[in-house]
């Protein structure tokens, strides 16, 4: 798997913003991507050093399409990596924050 196939893309949200400050990054990757494959990409994408990976599969939402139509949206898996403390800030973060 290439390493941009596992990293789909990044979490910005209010929360997530708050962790950048301490190194904590949070991405969405792809639901068959373990630890290791995340860890190795967040490291030769942005050039840095990957303290920790902690991950979880976030459940799809009971969504109505139409009338009577239930659904649900797609489950996904998101990844929050930790930094080491002598490695450089993800730049592409930097402005948000």
């Amino acid at each position: 798997m290439i390493s941009y196939d596992v990293i789909i893309r990044p979490i910005i949200t209010e929360r997530s913003m708050a962790g950048a400050q301490d190194k904590k990054y949070v991405f969405e990757v792809a639901i068959d991507a373990g630890k290791i494959q995340i860890r190795k990409a967040v490291e030769e994408i942005f050039d840095v050093k990957v303290a920790k990976v902690n991950t979880m599969i976030v459940p799809g939402k009971a969504k109505r399409m139409g009338a009577a139509r239930p659904g649900r949206t797609k489950e996904w898996k998101k990844a929050v990596v930790q930094l080491t403390e002598d490695s450089k800030t993800i730049e592409f973060f930097e402005g948000m924050v």
